[in-house]
């Protein structure tokens, strides 16, 4: 009885702890777009609109009563599910949000990937050679993906590879002779193509997608493997991980056998974080490589004043991130038998 309860008020707390967090970034997102300068009607109507239609559209908005009351109006249009209309592609921006999210999640997912294949690879060498030259080498390459702007990097890659050498494709999901060959299904556009049977297309859109994958995994890169880096050397100093080694067990087994299972648990954490910034970050990415996500709709949208899906598109990202947050608790509580048993 008392566990049930007890599993009752965590789940509880859990959902309070989420309710108020979305509402502060709903709340963040709101005030931030009516701060910004820019004229939504003017976005609407244009600048040479007569002053009696600017004042009717300035009506309709709902920009004539106070701040607090368009603030409560629009949580309750979101909890509708009504994120409202685009001003520049005259839609429902959720369903613009729900065309463009997959190319994101599509693009940062392998971003991901090549990110956790290497980077955790890269962290466990670089502890266990602590302050020798694989580590500073390693360090070296971590510490200019974490601190070179990622757009530069866009800008040198293409300049380099696509321009000068011509080893990959340019910007764009496809090549303009492919364009509208698959049929929107997932939003995926691998998985459409190959569903499809379109495997030109799909390989042609994996030219396309080389690029721009390769540096979201190398700024998710430098972010693993440095903190792979500093879970394992902590790891690697404790006595379980010396008395392996005095028993006998081999150098591997050790280090990925022992020290590197236990760092797995702070690890996802890390890694989910970490994707959680790929979607932040590919809005440069995105933009450079005209790539259709979300990033590259909120860029769009926020230079043609479209308030409604430049807030829309951050909220949606803030969600992700929270839900990726709360997410990797679960994973870190279910992985890590000593945090179950302090929630008994």
């Amino acid at each position: 009885m008392n566990r049930t309860l007890r599993l009752f008020t965590n789940v509880g707390t859990w959902l309070i702890t989420v309710a108020i967090t979305l509402l502060g970034l709903a709340a963040l997102t709101f005030f931030i777009g009516r701060v910004v300068p820019i004229d939504p009607v003017i976005a609407i109507v244009g600048e040479k609109a007569s002053q009696s239609v600017y004042d009717r559209v300035y009506l309709e908005l709902g920009l004539d009563k106070p701040l607090w009351m368009q603030f409560w109006e629009y949580v309750t249009k979101l909890l509708r599910g009504d994120f409202g209309t685009s001003y520049s592609t005259s839609r429902p921006v959720l369903q613009d949000l729900l065309d463009y999210f997959p190319a994101t999640l599509e693009l940062s997912t392998l971003g991901l990937f090549i990110g956790v294949v290497l980077g955790v690879p890269m962290g466990v060498a670089s502890a266990y050679w602590h302050e020798k030259w694989p580590d500073h080498l390693m360090r070296i390459v971590g510490l200019i993906g974490y601190s070179v702007p990622i757009f530069w990097l866009a800008l040198v890659a293409l300049f380099v590879f696509y321009r000068q050498l011509g080893w990959v494709s340019g910007p764009g999901q496809v090549d303009v002779f492919f364009t509208g060959i698959v049929t929107h299904v997932t939003g995926s556009i691998l998985i459409d193509s190959a569903m499809q049977g379109h495997w030109d297309v799909f390989w042609n859109a994996v030219s396309h997608m080389i690029l721009p994958a390769l540096l979201l995994g190398y700024y998710s890169l430098a972010y693993i493997s440095r903190m792979t880096r500093s879970v394992m050397l902590d790891q690697l100093s404790r006595e379980y991980v010396l008395t392996a080694r005095l028993k006998g067990a081999s150098e591997f087994r050790a280090v990925a056998g022992h020290a590197l299972r236990n760092a797995a648990i702070p690890l996802v954490t890390v890694i989910a974080l970490s994707y959680g910034g790929l979607l932040e970050g590919s809005v440069l990415v995105e933009t450079i490589f005209s790539w259709p996500g979300i990033g590259n709709y909120i860029y769009s949208s926020l230079f043609a004043a479209d308030m409604n899906a430049v807030l829309g598109g951050t909220l949606l990202v803030g969600v992700v991130f929270v839900f990726l947050n709360m997410l990797s608790d679960v994973l870190y509580r279910l992985l890590d038998p000593r945090s179950r048993e302090l929630s008994r």
